[in-house]
């Protein structure tokens, strides 16, 4: 599991979008972002969380939220993924796992009793400054903006 916490600062990245379009951390300074990683695009899980949060894309924008997404797809399984949901905001094909392991989701995983390499979905909500405010380990896919919302309005 990552290694950040609470008040460290968000380590920085460039990268480019599921369209080729440039991204700098630095662009988001000013504003909250939700920065969420998922294991696999059109996954059920990753298909709910994706949509909830798009579902309240309008109120998380208007709370000051920007959002971004990363996952180790490729740039076209990232373009049908947000084409195909009709996500509002960008996703990140991190092939090279740079952002990933700099973050530190990437590692062990077990599924029907299986071990096996991947990204543990874990968001980062980073602040105006560049630090990290929260972490969400425990993500609740269909009910993902509720859990970041909650947890500002407490």
């Amino acid at each position: 599991m990552t290694h950040l916490k609470e008040g460290d600062k968000a380590p920085y990245f460039r990268a480019k979008d599921q369209e080729g379009t440039p991204i700098d951390l630095n662009d988001y300074k000013g504003s909250k972002l939700i920065l969420f990683f998922y294991p696999k695009a059109n996954t059920p899980g990753c298909t709910a969380e994706s949509c909830n949060l798009r579902d309240h894309y309008s109120l998380l924008h208007e709370k000051g939220f920007k959002i971004l997404g990363v996952s180790a797809d490729s740039e076209k399984k990232q373009q049908n993924f947000k084409s195909k949901n009709e996500l509002p905001y960008s996703l990140i094909p991190d092939t090279e796992k740079e952002i990933i392991q700099a973050y530190g989701v990437w590692g062990k995983k077990k599924m029907y009793g299986k071990e096996f390499e991947g990204i543990h979905r874990t968001t980062f909500i980073i602040d105006e400054a560049g630090a990290i405010e929260k972490v969400f380990s425990k993500v609740k896919t269909k009910e993902h903006s509720e859990q970041i919302l909650e947890h500002y309005e407490n």
